[in-house]
């Protein structure tokens, strides 16, 4: 069963590859869905046989590397943590495969795209299966070559190109610290198992490694590079540029990245690695800040965007924020659920985009949409679900996640855990803020757009609204029904004793009533705010812009991160650049190289075709002088 999970979206992508023009679009479309789908049931099999059974196993594959000590092999891991990950990325992406037939439908290259969503699905599939270094290391780089064929598949458009350079380039900075800390893990241990590693962690606890005359704490270290491994991956603050670039790809492919796959990889090695994250508080505190501020800067970013795709990417950046500073503070299982139930409301919340953009004839500025709750009901109706669920509002699953990191965060008891629970709760209001602009000004109000007149706008298809109903479903209940499982502390000994170490238990407190009611009164009142700002009297945001202009600018500029970069790293690698290439390529290599034989065998041939006349006398005088010069040298010798 683990066996047809993993590599049925391989077959699927080989077979809509390599052989989609030979059997149809529409097979290669029925192949693909059909074989992620059928992972997804055979996934939620699994999770119910770790959830009930307990079930664990680790089924070897194949031996990958034995050279020496070094000894890694091809498996799959079941455990509690890996089931829930299929579970997220199986069923997301079975839903967004399903998603794309419909969307899709007008493309002249379907299976070409399909192919590439299933081998997405597979290289996401490889990484939390691992059961080492090595192999999440693979997986984790199948993601991003994915992301890239995904982000650009539109490859005739320039910005589509050039933001799917962006974020395999951004990406390379991350992978290469996680690159550095799987180096020094196996120059410690000797290995790269995740049994290996883990079980000797606490003997270099207090060692430290001497580099350059300066001394490091060894799983500091580790912690550090794995840690900017994920920060590149999770799109976290400083390595986030690549996030909102990313959405010049089809919007099912902006649906699986930030639902599903790619985004999550980070917060799943944290958590997958918590047994050595644990022994250092230093990045632990770290990551917490780095996941407070991701939460609010990004937050801060979407409350101005005017890109309906943007402002959900950027709602996908500080999401994985909290994520993380939920990780930082020790609460790996609230992280995981987080991402458990963000997978359902963020894929509900793209694909509800995507339905928007299609209605629209591929408009994305909310600015030119409003006024179309009654023709495209369905579509209003999920997305409302969506938002509901990602603003924590009551007993829909992002209001037992989310408000469950920012109790945790509180519970820590710590100085860093009290801002990071302050900081979570003005990202909770300023979520719910953005997200009911984005509801307000897409389908309430005047009709804005000139393009398409308002008697033309449809429904989406059933093929595009059914995966959102499913989706809907998921966002509504997956909260309430699995928050025991995540929660339940005694519990862990049998869920997550395999998967999550826990060197000091989680506070079995509850924080004081006025704490946790606070979020979610503040997020029903955002409700009544965000209509009367965006719907009621919409001359006040414009006051509110004109009065602080610097501060709009800021975050319309989005911090001036790309600017920043452009200055400190693009234009100086652009002249760099530019000087090699003039100085060293233009005028050595290329000028005594490659053009300078050219000019002179041009020369030579120029010289010599002089020679070539034409007229008898000419060369009767040439052999003539060739003669007595042969006559001279052999009278000489």
């Amino acid at each position: 069963m683990e066996y047809f999970i993993l590599f049925l979206p391989l077959f699927a992508s080989i077979i809509s590859g390599f052989f989609g023009n030979k059997i149809g679009q529409r097979k290669s479309e029925i192949i693909t869905s059909s074989f992620v789908t059928i992972s997804a049931v055979l996934s939620m099999i699994i999770f119910y046989n770790v959830l009930v059974n307990q079930y664990e196993n680790n089924l070897l594959i194949a031996t990958w590397i034995n050279s020496g000590s070094l000894n890694v092999n091809w498996s799959i891991k079941i455990d509690s943590l890996s089931s829930i990950m299929f579970v997220v990325v199986t069923l997301v992406s079975s839903i967004v495969h399903i998603y794309s037939i419909g969307y899709m439908s007008h493309d002249p290259h379907k299976s070409r795209f399909m192919s590439y969503l299933s081998l997405f699905t597979f290289s996401m599939l490889t990484l939390v299966s691992s059961d080492n270094f090595l192999q999440l290391f693979f997986g984790w780089e199948g993601v991003g070559l994915c992301s890239y064929f995904l982000i650009g598949f539109w490859f005739k458009r320039d910005k589509a190109n050039a933001a799917a350079i962006k974020a395999f380039l951004v990406n390379r900075v991350g992978d290469f610290g996680l690159a550095l800390g799987i180096f020094l893990i196996f120059y410690l241990f000797g290995s790269v198992n995740y049994i290996d590693v883990f079980n000797q962690i606490y003997l270099i606890e207090n060692k430290n490694l001497q580099f350059l005359g300066l001394s490091f704490n060894i799983i500091n270290l580790i912690c550090f590079f794995l840690f900017i491994g994920a920060m590149g991956k999770s799109a976290q603050i400083f390595l986030h540029t690549w996030l909102p670039d990313a959405m010049e790809g089809p919007t099912p492919v902006s649906a699986l990245i930030h639902a599903a796959t790619m985004v999550t990889a980070g917060v799943f090695l944290v958590v997958r690695c918590s047994p050595i994250f644990e022994y250092s508080p230093i990045i632990l505190g770290m990551i917490t800040v780095v996941g407070m501020t991701t939460a609010l800067f990004a937050a801060s970013i979407a409350i101005v965007q005017n890109d309906i795709k943007k402002i959900i990417a950027y709602s996908t950046c500080s999401q994985l924020g909290y994520m993380f500073f939920a990780a930082g503070v020790g609460a790996y299982n609230i992280a995981m659920f987080h991402l458990f139930t963000h997978a359902f409301f963020k894929a509900l919340l793209f694909l509800g985009a995507g339905s928007v953009i299609h209605s629209f004839n591929d408009e994305q500025n909310i600015t030119e949409m409003g006024g179309v709750y009654k023709k495209i009901p369905y579509t209003y109706i999920l997305m409302i679900i969506g938002t509901l669920a990602l603003t924590g509002f009551p007993f829909l699953s992002g209001f037992y996640s989310k408000d469950a990191i920012i109790e945790f965060a509180y519970l820590k008891g710590s100085f860093l855990g009290y801002i990071a629970a302050t900081i979570g709760i003005l990202t909770a209001i300023l979520t719910s803020i953005y997200s009911w602009r984005l509801i307000f000004k897409t389908f309430h109000g005047n009709y804005n757009n000139k393009k398409i007149s308002f008697e033309k706008m449809h429904e989406s298809p059933a093929i595009m609204l059914v995966p959102l109903f499913v989706l809907a479903i998921g966002s509504i209940f997956s909260g309430y029904i699995f928050k025991d499982i995540f929660f339940d502390t005694t519990g862990f000994n049998n869920l997550w004793s395999s998967s999550i170490t826990f060197l000091e238990p989680l506070s079995l407190e509850h924080p004081p009533k006025w704490f946790i009611l606070t979020t979610p009164i503040l997020v029903i009142l955002s409700i009544p705010i965000a209509y009367y700002l965006f719907v009621i009297n919409k001359d006040i945001p414009k006051v509110l812009i004109d009065a602080n202009r610097p501060i709009f600018l800021f975050l319309k500029n989005k911090w001036y991160f790309d600017e920043l970069y452009d200055f400190l790293f693009v234009n100086p690698c652009k002249k760099i650049g530019y000087f090699f290439w003039k100085s060293i390529d233009n005028s050595t290599i290329d000028k005594f190289g490659p053009d300078g034989i050219s000019i002179l065998i041009k020369k030579i041939s120029n010289k010599a075709v002089k020679f070539q006349s034409g007229f008898i006398y000419q060369y009767a005088f040439i052999m003539l002088l060739g003669f007595s010069v042969l006559l001279t040298i052999l009278i000489i010798n």
